[in-house]
C-alpha cells in the first residue's frame, strides 16, 4: 500500500521486474501535480555512488512522456503495415518495447547535447523534432520525409541528431567524435553514442572507449540491450553480458531500459558525469517485440510465449499508464482522449505518405557534398555525369 498527499490508501500496482511505484503526491483538489517514483536499484562499475533510485514527475512530464512512447509505438505499428504493404523497400527495423529508452533519454537532455545511433530511429527522429509525418514519408521513399526520401529507414537526421547508420557499430566512434566537437567548441554538451547488444563485440567500440577515455571527452556510451543481436541471444554471442562492465576502466551503469523514469535519472547521472569527469557506459536493459528487422519473424529463436510474458509484465507502455493513474496525474479519461489524437494524428500522417510523390531525377544528386570541390557526379554508366546542387536544408553543419 501506499499513502498518497490525500492521506488515503490507493492499491500497490505489481509489476514483475518493474518496480518503479510512486511514493509522495502532491494533491491539488483530488488531482495530484507531482509524484515521486521508485525505481529498481541501479548497478554500477568503477562508480562509488550512482543515480537516486527515486524520481519526481510532474503531471505535464507524466503526460508528455506518455504521448511520446504511445506515439513511437503507433508510429512502428504504421511503419510495420506501409512494409507489408510494399511501400516501404529495404530494411526496416522496428522499436516496439523499447520506447522507454528513447524518451527516458530524451527527458533528460538539454539543448545542446545530442546523439547518435544505428537503424532502430524511427522512435528518435520524432523525439528530436521530426514530424510522424516527416518520419513516414521518409520511410516511404517520398519528398516530404526529413531527407527528401533519399535516406529512407536506417537514415534520418535532425538537430543534434546524426542518424540512422547502417553499419553495426560504426556509429559509436563517430559519436566520440561529436563529443570531441562538443569539447572543441566548449558549449557544455555531450554525445550520447548508441549501439546494441549484438554490436557490442565490435572492435571499433572498444578503440572509441580508449580514445574517449584517454581525451576526456563527453560521450556516453549506450548499450541498448534487447537480449538478441538479429537471432542469436546474448549468452550466446557474449562472453560477459554484462555490458555495463565491458568499457575497463571507463564507468557504467546498469539500468531497467522499460522504465521511462529510471534512464531519465541515469541519464541525467550520466551526463553530469560525462561533463565533470568523463565518458562512461551506461547498459539500458529492455526487449524488442519485433524481429530484427521485417524479414525476421523473431519467433525461431525465441518463443512466443517469451514475447507476451514481457508485453504483460514488463510493457514501458502501460506499465507507465498504470503508475501515472494510481499516482493521480492523470484520469483514464485523459488518456483515452490522448490515445484517440495520436492514433488520428498517425493515421493522417500515413494517409500523406502515401499520397505524397517522390522527388524527381535532378535532385537525387544535391547535397552529396556540403562544399562540393570535384565538379559534376559520376552517374551509373560510364562517361555520364551528373550535376551537383544544393537544397541548403543540410542540418548539424
Amino acid at each position: 500500500m501506499i499513502k498518497t498527499g490525500m492521506g488515503s490508501l490507493v492499491p500497490r500496482i505489481l509489476r514483475q521486474q518493474t518496480a518503479a511505484l510512486p511514493t509522495t503526491l502532491v494533491s491539488v483538489k483530488n488531482y495530484a501535480t507531482e509524484a515521486t517514483f521508485e525505481t529498481k536499484p541501479f548497478k554500477l562499475h568503477h562508480l562509488k555512488e550512482g543515480p537516486p533510485t527515486t524520481g519526481k514527475v510532474t503531471k505535464d512530464e507524466a503526460v508528455k512522456y506518455y504521448r511520446q512512447m504511445q506515439t513511437i509505438r503507433r508510429l512502428e505499428t504504421s511503419a510495420g503495415n506501409l512494409y507489408k504493404e510494399k511501400l516501404v523497400r529495404g530494411f526496416c527495423h522496428l522499436y516496439s518495447g523499447q520506447e522507454a529508452c528513447a524518451v527516458g533519454m530524451k527527458g533528460a537532455m538539454r539543448p545542446q547535447d545530442n546523439i547518435i545511433s544505428a537503424y532502430r530511429v524511427h522512435g528518435w527522429t520524432y523525439l528530436m523534432g521530426v514530424t510522424p509525418r516527416g518520419v513516414l514519408s521518409e520511410l516511404a521513399g517520398k519528398q516530404g520525409g526529413c531527407a527528401r526520401g533519399k535516406g529512407g529507414s536506417m537514415h534520418m537526421y535532425a538537430p543534434n541528431f546524426y542518424g540512422g547508420n547502417g553499419i553495426v557499430g560504426a556509429q559509436v566512434p563517430l559519436g566520440a567524435g561529436v563529443a570531441m566537437a562538443c569539447k572543441y567548441k566548449g558549449n557544455g554538451g555531450v554525445c550520447m553514442a548508441l549501439y546494441g547488444d549484438g554490436a557490442a563485440n565490435q572492435g571499433q567500440i572498444f578503440e572509441a572507449y580508449n580514445m574517449a577515455y584517454l581525451w576526456k571527452l563527453p560521450c556516453i556510451f549506450v548499450c541498448e540491450n534487447n537480449g538478441y543481436g538479429m537471432g542469436t541471444s546474448a549468452e550466446r554471442g557474449s562472453c560477459n553480458v554484462n555490458y555495463y562492465q565491458r568499457g575497463d576502466v571507463l564507468p557504467g551503469i546498469w539500468v531497467d531500459g522499460m522504465d521511462v523514469v529510471a534512464v531519465r535519472l541515469a541519464t541525467e547521472f550520466a551526463i553530469n558525469h560525462a561533463l565533470t569527469v568523463g565518458p562512461l557506459v551506461m547498459e539500458v536493459y529492455t526487449y524488442r517485440y519485433s524481429g530484427h528487422s521485417m524479414s525476421d519473424p523473431g519467433t525461431s529463436y525465441r518463443s512466443r510465449e517469451e514475447v507476451q510474458e514481457v508485453r504483460q509484465t514488463r510493457d514501458p507502455i502501460s506499465s507507465f499508464k498504470d503508475k501515472i493513474l494510481t499516482a493521480g496525474l492523470v484520469t483514464a479519461d485523459e488518456l483515452k482522449a490522448m490515445d484517440n489524437e495520436i492514433k488520428k494524428e498517425v493515421d493522417e500522417a500515413t494517409k500523406q505518405a502515401k499520397a505524397d510523390g517522390e522527388i524527381g531525377l535532378p535532385e537525387l544528386t544535391t547535397d552529396v557534398y556540403s562544399n562540393n570541390l570535384d565538379g559534376d557526379i559520376r552517374g551509373v554508366f560510364p562517361g555520364s555525369w551528373l550535376k551537383h546542387g544544393t537544397l541548403k536544408r543540410a542540418v548539424n553543419l
